[in-house]
């Protein structure tokens, strides 16, 4: 890598105004910016296909997912892991988000974390086994624990992916796969947590969900596996039950209450006439795939 700035460091030309600007050009300026991360998004989309399908392997395998990253992209990271349990229904193990400093640095910026390359190996060979699947995030693509975190986990035989958004960085370098989103200089140079957090946590979202997809977590666009915890999320369990099994309200509820809350469960044991423990082994048989039994 040249000794040059990577593009998420340089200035903008289009806001080199930005304190000359009255409030509503200045706040159009920033909100238009991010749709260069929607673009670099879509560009990237085949790697980040390669990507998914490589994570779900090792899922089924019964690896786990870590992302790994430093400051926005660590906050990012585990953010995203954060959610899987409650939407998908998933083992609170199951994806991992790791930042450098630890869960101080959730909240609040923690000196020197991000240079710290022997936190990053350390943590790996702390928390990571050879069946996992690793994802190292950073804007400019040479965040040291992030980069040491990608090659311990690429020595211990776990997949290691990057997500950056600058060309030509070590961490791309050191991954077996990277999305590369080519978000450019920053309306506010330099701060990554504007268009290249947006284009990371697009990215994200769009990663996690699909692995959940492929691991039958999901029917139709139905987020078949949600974990009803809220009076919201409960009405929610409650149609898609409707839904699936053309059952009126009453005789949905019975058969969730009968199914312990659990949507596709219910939606067996309706589909198919037969009791709960019957529905959770022909769930397992299929791997949770609720198609395979519709």
């Amino acid at each position: 890598m040249s000794n040059a700035l990577p593009a998420t460091e340089e200035r903008n030309p289009e806001s080199g105004d930005l304190d000359l600007r009255a409030t509503p050009d200045l706040v159009a300026l920033i909100a238009h910016d991010h749709a260069h991360a929607v673009t670099a998004v879509e560009r990237a989309a085949p790697a980040i296909a390669r990507v998914v399908d490589a994570v779900v392997e090792r899922l089924l395998r019964g690896g786990r997912l870590h992302y790994v990253g430093a400051g926005t992209s660590g906050r990012l990271g585990v953010l995203d892991a954060s959610e899987i349990p409650p939407t998908f229904g998933a083992a609170a193990d199951l994806v991992r988000g790791h930042i450098a400093g630890g869960d101080a640095a959730l909240t609040r910026a923690i000196e020197g974390a991000e240079d710290d390359a022997a936190a990053g190996a350390a943590m790996i060979e702390a928390d990571v086994a050879a069946r996992d699947a690793v994802i190292g995030l950073s804007a400019s693509g040479g965040a040291p624990y992030v980069l040491q975190a990608i090659e311990r986990a690429r020595s211990l035989g776990a997949y290691a992916a990057a997500i950056v958004n600058a060309e030509g960085s070590p961490i791309a370098a050191a991954a077996q796969d990277a999305i590369v989103l080519t978000t450019g200089a920053e309306v506010l140079a330099g701060s990554t947590r504007l268009k290249a957090g947006t284009a990371q946590k697009i990215v994200l979202n769009t990663i996690s969900t699909a692995v959940m997809v492929r691991l039958g977590k999901v029917h139709d666009n139905l987020m078949v596996d949600v974990v009803a915890t809220n009076a919201k999320l409960r009405a929610r369990a409650l149609r898609l039950v409707q839904l699936l099994t053309g059952l009126e309200v009453e005789k949905a509820q019975a058969a969730l209450d009968a199914a312990s809350g659990r949507v596709k469960v219910a939606v067996v044991m309706t589909r198919r006439d037969v009791d709960a423990a019957t529905a959770i082994g022909l769930l397992e048989r299929e791997r949770g795939s609720l198609r395979a039994l519709l």
